[in-house]
């Protein structure tokens, strides 16, 4: 049990990897364009799609930075989930 719920661990982890380069590829307009971002895109924006729009300033939304502070902190309690099975 402790092996699924380790790589589950490594899963999560490199997800948030991925909203991580979701968010700094949509600061650059050209990239927006190409499959890598679709792919991207596709993987990310189910989560991300859950907070956008609640903190808008101007034209800056800064909801990723909520779902940043969300997903590292579940990711973290589940971390010492796992270690406290080992």
């Amino acid at each position: 049990m402790q092996i699924f719920f380790t790589i589950l661990l490594t899963l999560l982890q490199i997800y948030y990897y991925v909203l991580i380069m979701y968010v700094l590829l949509s600061w650059i307009p050209e990239i927006r364009t190409t499959k890598f971002y679709a792919f991207i895109h596709q993987i990310a924006d189910p989560y991300m799609r859950l907070f956008r729009g609640i903190i808008v300033i101007g034209q800056m939304d800064f909801t990723p930075i909520v779902g940043f502070l969300l997903y590292g902190f579940g990711l973290q309690y589940f971390r010492i989930f796992v270690q406290s099975l080992g």
